[in-house]
């Protein structure tokens, strides 16, 4: 399982083109989010020992496991929290968005 990738949104000509159930396929992002965001989850790469909870869990999948080091894509994370609530080495921590 890969990364979503970004995707246009493309905006239904008529009612019977609008989707049943999920409003949009899935493994792909409409667009940029991280202007929601109040907290943001922050990696403790020393207490973290990859194994890739958050990866599942979270919501968007903008946690990349492609490098040694697992990262946070910022423009995507809502900063929902799902992945430090279900981090069980407490490893990822929110931290309040700087303006």
């Amino acid at each position: 399982m890969n990364k979503p990738k970004l995707k246009k949104w493309k905006e239904p000509i008529n009612i019977s083109n609008y989707p049943l159930g999920a409003t949009c396929e899935s493994n792909h992002l409409v667009s940029i989010n991280a202007g929601w965001r109040t907290y943001r989850p922050v990696i403790n790469q020393d207490k973290c020992v990859k194994c890739l909870r958050c990866f599942l869990v979270c919501p968007d999948g903008v946690i990349d496991k492609s490098k040694e080091l697992l990262e946070i894509d910022y423009d995507y994370c809502k900063g929902c929290g799902v992945c430090a609530y279900e981090c069980k080495f407490d490893a990822i921590d929110m931290v309040k968005e700087e303006k």
